[in-house]
């Protein structure tokens, strides 16, 4: 049988745990190690470690602490990795436990976190998300059930110290840029959260006063949030330091494109079966800067969408330059405005386009002014029909039921 070679106990505090981590630095130590060619699995928490309950009170969102996320498992040490090299990693299978079939989606309030559509939705709210084998539903976004495509949010390798510096000072740069902005332009090291894995003492409290925030992707992989790195996917990771010092959470049972609710997937703790191997001397070999990935031959198969423009002019009439970010906002708004014609509220929009495996597509950036992004929605989670037709929308949905949105403490 395949080896667990992280546990978890989801009755316990993340903090406890010395082979889970939440800050990026390469002097944390391996919490294990494992040879090219060995297969094991690992037990991951949810990413905010237990934070967020399943009840329809979206509090814990509003309320949820930030700064100690991500919670990863690991560093897993590979045999041999030196820094120059690949490592090769499997993803051979993910799951849910059987004591923990639900997830969550969250919209974060704007005065902490915010999100694509922060401005939108300026106040914390949640729905959660029952897991019946591989498929899912929502008591609190009728209408709607897909099947899953399990991947982890989070995972990459350890940085060397020279690529956490270089993290540091151009993030810093940014911040300084617009120190007082609201969401933050970045999160910089914060040490008073920081779980260093096994360190303690002085050298955990150097580390964790540096370490990188797990929120954004970069250069070793991290938070990509790319939802077709399920079952039978590989990536080729950039090595930087000795061991590699692989990591790996925030896993989703299933997520749209761009994850877009920020807390955007369905959360959920679970495990992964990975396998590692290595291509020495592999970045300079074939030029890897960023991991490169083969996506899972596993997707969900729905063949029928229907496809929202966005272009480069802003909410306000404003023209932008070839802006993808705002063409795809503008997508996401048309396919939100065209949900509530069949009786969605915004927010059960925004949830399913956060959570069910919608596509963007970046369609389009060489017809100046507007670039032009697509959303691509399957019509075959509705459990109504949701097409354009000449007799108009049919409401599904008659306002009973919504997203649960936090109270105001102000």
């Amino acid at each position: 049988m395949t080896e667990t070679i992280i546990k978890i106990d989801l009755n316990e505090s993340p903090l406890t745990n010395e082979k889970i981590h939440n800050r990026w630095h390469p002097d944390i130590p391996m919490a294990v190690t494992v040879k090219p060619g060995d297969d094991f699995k690992i037990e991951c928490y949810d990413w905010t470690g237990g934070q967020i309950e399943n009840n329809d009170d979206a509090a814990d969102v509003r309320d949820v602490d930030l700064t100690q996320v991500h919670y990863l498992s690991g560093p897993v040490g590979v045999e041999g990795a030196e820094p120059g090299d690949l490592l090769v990693v499997d993803i051979l299978d993910i799951g849910t436990f059987d004591e923990s079939l639900w997830g969550f989606n969250g919209f974060f309030s704007k005065k902490n976190g915010g999100g694509f559509l922060t401005d939108h939705f300026p106040e914390a709210q949640k729905s959660i998300w029952d897991i019946n084998g591989m498929f899912t539903k929502s008591r609190h976004v009728p209408g709607v059930e897909y099947a899953g495509l399990i991947h982890p949010g989070l995972i990459g390798c350890l940085p060397s110290k020279e690529l956490l510096d270089e993290w540091n000072t151009r993030e810093k740069a940014l911040v300084d840029t617009d120190p007082t902005r609201v969401p933050e332009l970045a999160t910089l090291p914060y040490g008073d959260t920081a779980h260093m894995g096994k360190l303690q003492g002085e050298e955990k409290a150097k580390a964790a006063a540096e370490g990188a925030r797990t929120v954004p992707p970069r250069e070793h992989g991290g938070n990509c949030d790319i939802k077709d790195l399920s079952r039978g996917s590989k990536i080729y990771f950039p090595v930087y330091v000795k061991g590699a010092g692989l990591s790996v959470g925030d896993l989703h049972f299933s997520q749209g494109d761009g994850e877009i609710t920020f807390c955007g997937a369905i959360e959920m703790a679970g495990w992964i079966h990975l396998r590692v191997n290595l291509i020495k001397g592999g970045m300079e070999k074939y030029a890897i800067k960023n991991p490169i990935f083969k996506p899972s031959p596993i997707a969900p198969k729905y063949d029928d969408y229907l496809i929202f423009e966005g272009i480069s002019v802003d909410e306000g009439g404003k023209q932008h330059y070839l802006d993808v970010h705002i063409a795809y906002r503008q997508a996401c708004l048309n396919a939100i405005n065209y949900l509530e014609k069949f009786g969605y509220s915004r927010a059960q929009s925004y949830a399913i386009l956060g959570t069910a495996p919608v596509q963007g597509h970046i369609s389009g950036v060489v017809d100046i002014p507007n670039a032009c992004a697509t959303l691509w929605l399957p019509t075959d989670i509705f459990e109504f029909d949701v097409q354009p037709g000449s007799d108009g929308p049919t409401r599904y949905l008659d306002g009973s039921v919504d997203v649960p949105l936090a109270p105001d403490l102000e």
